[in-house]
């Protein structure tokens, strides 16, 4: 067993585990997703959008300041030009992040579970934490597409360390947009990062430091699968996921480990930063 995982994420870039979830865990999550829903704020509404570079979490600190905490990303069109919902609160949210693993006592049990854990080791992690967590809805129609890319755009450690573990909520279609991954890109390197805008006077508080890259489309291998899937994500391996056209959403847990020993930097320049009194929470540590 030991060797098989590994083999796995290092050929193609990503593992795919049927009935990870019990029926009662994926229950149990896409409960507490719905609940989000009606948490959400009332006012101060936050739109998130992949595609549009225009966006603002790259000009907000509601965006740059979440990793520790819990908070609330509106659909593109959901949200009115005053801030009024113009949507059923049940399909406003594009997301809620990036700390529910810590916060949210649900998503913290899945998150620090045996299972994972097991994973972790079985990739040789020695020291592995989450950094952040995600409740992503997909919602029927209007859910958005989010662009290629490769985590370690956005969670770059030196060297590359970050690992996705991406839970499906909802039996995940072509139609309703699930996961699509480009097999073997995660050898190729880090095409571009996300980084803190070093220029300290211009309004965009994050940039990225190259053009897109122009991914061909049909270089990318759709993963429809059931829910209580799991699909264990390598931080360079090129994936997107295509707009909701269908009637039915696509809801989805996820969060990001990354390596936190044998000299391993986690990024100064990374969106996100933990807060100094709250370092990245610890899975285990592998004692020789």
């Amino acid at each position: 067993m030991h060797s098989t995982l590994l083999d796995e994420i290092n050929q193609n870039g990503y593992i795919v585990l049927e009935d990870f979830l019990t029926a009662e865990e994926v229950d149990e999550l896409y409960k507490a997703g719905r609940a989000l829903c009606m948490d959400a704020p009332q006012a101060n509404r936050k739109v998130f959008d992949t595609s549009n570079h225009e966006d603002a979490q790259s000009k907000e600190t509601y965006f740059l300041e979440s990793g520790d905490k819990v908070r609330y990303f509106f659909e593109n069109g959901s949200v009115g030009d005053k801030g009024e919902l113009l949507v059923d609160p049940m399909v406003a949210l594009n997301k809620v992040g990036h700390a529910l693993h810590v916060e949210n006592p649900v998503f913290n049990k899945i998150s620090f579970c045996n299972r994972v854990k097991e994973i972790c080791w079985q990739l040789n992690f020695n020291r592995p934490a989450i950094c952040q967590s995600m409740y992503i809805y997909k919602n029927p129609k209007v859910g958005g597409e989010v662009i290629p890319h490769q985590d370690s755009w956005y969670l770059h450690t030196e060297p590359n360390s970050a690992i996705g573990f991406w839970f499906a909520l909802e039996d995940c279609t072509l139609q309703n947009g699930c996961l699509q991954f480009i097999k073997g890109s995660h050898k190729s390197g880090v095409h571009r990062r996300y980084i803190r805008n070093p220029d300290k006077n211009s309004q965009d508080l994050m940039i990225y430091d190259r053009a897109a890259p122009i991914y061909p489309h049909s270089s990318f291998t759709p993963i429809q699968c059931s829910k209580g899937t799991c699909i264990v994500i390598h931080g360079n391996v090129v994936h997107k996921s295509d707009s909701n056209r269908s009637p039915k959403s696509r809801h989805a847990y996820t969060f990001h480990v990354i390596e936190t020993e044998n000299n391993v930097k986690y990024s100064e320049d990374n969106w996100l930063q933990p807060p100094k009194d709250k370092p990245f929470p610890v899975l285990f540590e592998r004692k020789n």
